[in-house]
């Protein structure tokens, strides 16, 4: 007989090997300090580019004193309730319409978790006649949420994928589906692609979608806060955010919280408010959120300064690791995608990096194939306003101490440089 819990003693499975072996440092590595530039990896000081504190909001005095109120009057535990029963609050409305006036919506609908929010707005809003046609490079919960999607009677949207940010690709995909749809059709994509750094081309995607008569559904994890007038987001910066149907921000990365929003028309909010199982049947989102995120919020708002410093760390991490040699990703984002040949040694080069880096000061998160193509390893690395210049230029010592030691060839060769074009062309 097979047991269900059988496979749970093999190396198979995300991250198998690792998990076999008990890995804690490759692996669920423990970092025990509050997020920021400098912390502590199982007892050792690191740089840190691997938190998405985009532009130095983590640990802010002002967010934390707030957080701090809230805790004090309603401690964890308020509201008490989903947001249909008794959990909606006059602070959870207030935050709402604030989000909403932010991106240029009429309303906004929170979430708990960014995750389960695109998994929300996506399920409850397609059936089985509706096509969602998803760029290749979306986050695994765009992937899930359209695979997840289903109608009433159990049958489920079609499911097609174009070639990353390639618009005659995804024009192939719009005539094939239009010949034969029976309901709606929604694009689905990034709007600042967190791995690699690039930007959707959404002025190519929307103009698509209204030739069309598609959709656009657009998660900006990365790109609220960080790109566009006031950190509008990445729409915001091609100015297109008009013709973004539904716009979602997530507070995990440069609001350095938890949860996000949907921007969309009010009957659209209402619809999600109503029909969006990962919300409707969960408790509302804590106060202690709610409220510190109302200042968080102001701070984006006002944050060009932090945004520019950002800006500036990331173009001198950029410069500094290029003269080393290093191939550095084309993505317009601050997100630094660091590429590394590899040859038939993936496994073998992306643990000596990585292992020199952390023992030697420096996190970073290593990507390798299935992600990225065979062949090269890449480092993905976040620049925020937080970071100072001896942050970047001790980095950019300790990646030359890496090279010299380890003997590790930094510079591509045309084969891999094509590699790399690939990742950002799809």
């Amino acid at each position: 007989m097979i047991d269900i819990f059988d496979k749970c003693a093999t190396d198979e499975g995300y991250f198998g090997r690792f998990r076999a072996a008990k890995d804690r440092f490759f692996t669920l590595p423990v970092l025990d300090d509050i997020p920021g530039p400098r912390m502590n990896c199982q007892g050792k000081e690191t740089i840190m580019w691997s938190v998405n504190n985009y532009i130095g909001l983590a640990g802010d005095a002002d967010i934390q004193e707030a957080a701090i109120q809230a805790a004090r009057t309603w401690s964890v535990s308020g509201p008490m309730g989903s947001r249909m029963m008794s959990g909606t609050t006059q602070d959870h409305l207030n935050l709402e319409k604030a989000l909403a006036a932010y991106s240029q919506k009429e309303d906004a609908f929170l979430f708990n978790y960014g995750y389960m929010g695109v998994l929300g707005i996506v399920t409850s809003l397609c059936g089985p006649d509706d096509v969602l046609i998803v760029d290749k490079l979306a986050h695994a919960c765009i992937v899930d949420a359209a695979f997840s999607a289903k109608g009433g009677q159990g049958g489920r949207p079609m499911v097609r994928f174009f070639r990353h940010n390639d618009m005659a690709d995804l024009e192939s995909v719009l005539k094939s589906v239009n010949k034969t749809r029976k309901g709606g059709v929604m694009i689905l994509c990034e709007g600042v692609y967190g791995m690699t750094g690039d930007l959707a081309d959404l002025p190519g995607i929307t103009a698509l979608a209204r030739r069309y008569e598609a959709r656009v559904f657009i998660d900006d994890a990365h790109g609220i806060g960080v790109m566009g007038t006031q950190g509008r987001g990445t729409a915001d910066f091609f100015g297109v955010q008009n013709d973004i149907d539904i716009y979602f921000g997530t507070f995990a990365k440069a609001f350095a919280s938890i949860g996000g929003y949907s921007a969309s028309s009010e009957q659209v909010r209402d619809w999600i408010a109503f029909n969006s199982r990962t919300q409707v049947f969960a408790k509302a989102l804590p106060m202690i959120y709610v409220k510190a995120l109302q200042l968080t919020l102001e701070k984006i708002i006002a944050g060009n300064d932090r945004r520019a410093l950002m800006w500036e760390r990331s173009r001198r991490l950029r410069e500094k690791l290029s003269a080393l040699g290093l191939h550095i990703g084309p993505g317009e984002s601050p997100i630094c995608a660091v590429f590394i040949p590899a040859g038939e040694h993936l496994e073998e080069i992306i643990m000596r990096v990585l292992t020199y880096l952390r023992q030697n000061g420096v996190f970073c998160t290593g990507v390798m194939w299935p992600v990225i193509p065979p062949g090269l390893v890449m480092l993905r690395m976040i620049p925020t306003a937080a970071h100072s210049e001896a942050d970047v230029d001790e980095t950019a010592e300790i990646f030359q101490s890496m090279r010299d030691e380890l003997k590790i060839k930094f510079a591509l060769n045309e084969e891999e440089i094509a590699k790399v074009r690939k990742i950002y062309r799809g």
